[in-house]
């Protein structure tokens, strides 16, 4: 699969458009994409035992879409195999009264992952460069000085805020992908339908979930305008087709194989003298009656 089409190229203008929500590569068999995606999930545990025993570097994968696009099915089956303790997975949803009191990306900063663990973000603090800049009620609604809330330019602020607070988590071995799962409106629409109709999954169904629909337009173009401005060279975004669920975890799993093996990671070697020390354990296991 030619996962380069998907990343965003910083300072080039987007348009999600031109971005099939329905493509599938080369696959026409549901089969061999759940076949390779069932490869890619051995080989990222492989690699994140390596990852863990080296500890020198620790890969941040965040996730941002609309409503029923797949990020907890992603999240679910492309990580399926990883090791729970050395994965951190957090889902961030309206701030608390503490985290309101705090800059907005204080939250996102105490659940970064630790070197050797790789820490997984279910929504981030993208959330306020998008929802924040769509509904720009909740931002008058906080507690920040009027100059911050009235300034025009408050958005372009925040992209290099980010970019400049990513470069840091990658300058300090905090490698950071960004995916963006491209469902189209249609499809969201039957995925919502079939929650209605499931009592099983009513629970992920509510009304302010069609409500948000309406603002489908602005949400686009408030995607584009935080992914085309934060889209760089060590963090880039990925705009994965959604539509297929099976095709969005085979190209979720297919770009973050490739990230691991680019950071060339290696388990530790040991002295000689731990060495022999393991020698010296060996011989006094084998004598033991």
């Amino acid at each position: 699969m030619n996962i380069e089409k998907f990343c965003v190229p910083f300072g080039k203008k987007l348009n999600l458009a031109d971005h099939q929500t329905d493509y599938t590569g080369d696959y026409t068999d549901k089969k061999q994409a759940v076949k390779d995606l069932n490869v890619n999930v051995e080989q990222l545990a492989e690699m994140q035992s390596v990852l863990y025993a080296e500890n020198v570097h620790s890969l941040l994968i965040i996730f941002q879409a609309m409503d029923a696009a797949g990020k907890d099915g992603a999240i679910k089956h492309v990580m399926s195999g990883l090791n729970p303790q050395g994965t951190q997975v957090y889902s961030f949803k309206h701030p608390s009264v503490e985290e309101l009191d705090h800059g907005y990306m204080w939250r996102s900063m105490k659940a970064m992952p630790e070197r050797g663990r790789i820490g997984i973000f279910n929504r981030s603090y993208y959330e306020d460069v998008l929802i924040v800049r769509v509904h720009q009620q909740i931002l008058q609604g906080q507690q920040l000085p009027e100059n911050i809330k009235n300034d025009p330019n408050i958005w372009n602020q925040r992209f290099e805020q980010i970019r400049n607070f990513e470069k840091y988590l990658s300058e300090n071995g905090i490698h950071v992908l960004k995916f963006f799962l491209n469902v189209s409106k249609e499809v969201q629409k039957e995925r919502f339908l079939e929650r209605i109709d499931t009592p099983e999954k009513h629970w992920k169904f509510s009304a302010s979930d069609v409500k948000e629909r309406g603002f489908w337009d602005d949400y686009m173009k408030a995607y584009e305008d935080a992914l085309e401005n934060t889209s760089t060279a060590d963090s880039p975004w990925f705009v994965v087709p959604a539509d297929k669920k099976w095709l969005t975890r085979l190209a979720v799993s297919e770009i973050i194989v490739k990230k691991m093996r680019e950071l060339d990671m290696k388990y530790p070697t040991v002295s000689d003298a731990h060495r022999q020390n393991l020698l010296e354990a060996k011989k006094l296991l084998e004598n033991e009656d």
